[in-house]
């Protein structure tokens, strides 16, 4: 009976250990430790060039986000200048009808902030396909049911012209409206998106399944050691 109790304690003690250990084994001064994580969207090779291991290598220039000009539950416009050297973790919603997808989203959003809301490097975007019905008032009420906190955790709202334009062709993420009998239908690709500091595209996961879910808390990691070695390297 001791030497169960001893097994189980050290398997807690395990698993309570693994997050730090990874993530010191992800800062530690080894430069090859970690893979680092791909870039989706379109890419160029670019004019210039750096230096590996004595050969010259082409630089690629990676999908860039463009800027945005929405607003938050707060009232407050917000552009890509709000989350400077911030990563982001976004998804899609609407406020309006029960829809077990959004639910179940947006509580793994809340875990993810709950987890990384000491760290000022980590920020949520939650961005309305329903920006018609979501103004500001309707986000207020949305955030304070789902406890998002306005600067950390943002649920964003504008035209929905430009929305959608952004969506599409800068997440490269499907989402379309349908009127079906009267009734506003809502077709996306129910994703979360890790974008680094610089608005480049990371990582896609599905928002419903947990594993990916796992995957994407893994990222953040690697990502947060990422953007470290970098300032400390001064890129």
């Amino acid at each position: 009976m001791r030497s169960t109790s001893i097994k189980k304690v050290l398997i807690l003690v395990s698993i309570l250990a693994v997050p730090g250990f990874l993530y010191y084994a992800l800062v530690t001064e080894g430069k090859n430790r970690y893979k680092p994580l791909p870039f989706f969207g379109p890419k160029e090779v670019a004019s210039t060039s750096h230096s590996k291991m004595g050969k010259q290598i082409p630089d690629t220039i990676y999908h860039v986000l463009p800027d945005f000009k929405l607003v938050n539950q707060a009232a407050d416009s917000v552009n890509w200048k709000s989350y400077e050297d911030k990563i982001i973790v976004l998804n899609l919603f609407y406020t309006q009808g029960d829809n077990y997808a959004v639910e179940f989203a947006g509580k793994a959003m809340k875990n993810y902030m709950n987890t990384y809301r000491k760290n000022p490097l980590v920020h949520a975007i939650s961005l309305s396909i329903d920006p018609v019905a979501d103004k500001p008032s309707e986000l207020k009420k949305y955030a304070e049911e789902i406890g998002a906190n306005a600067g950390k955790w943002d649920l964003l709202s504008g035209d929905s012209t430009e929305i959608y334009k952004w969506i599409n062709k800068g997440l490269y993420i499907d989402a379309h409206q349908n009127i079906e009998k009267g009734e506003k239908k809502f077709i996306y690709s129910n994703l979360f998106v890790l974008l680094d500091p610089q608005h480049r595209i990371r990582g896609y996961y599905d928002a419903t399944n947990q594993e990916a879910l796992s995957k994407l808390d893994d990222e953040i990691k690697v990502l947060i050691a990422e953007e470290l070695r970098n300032v400390r390297d001064g890129r």
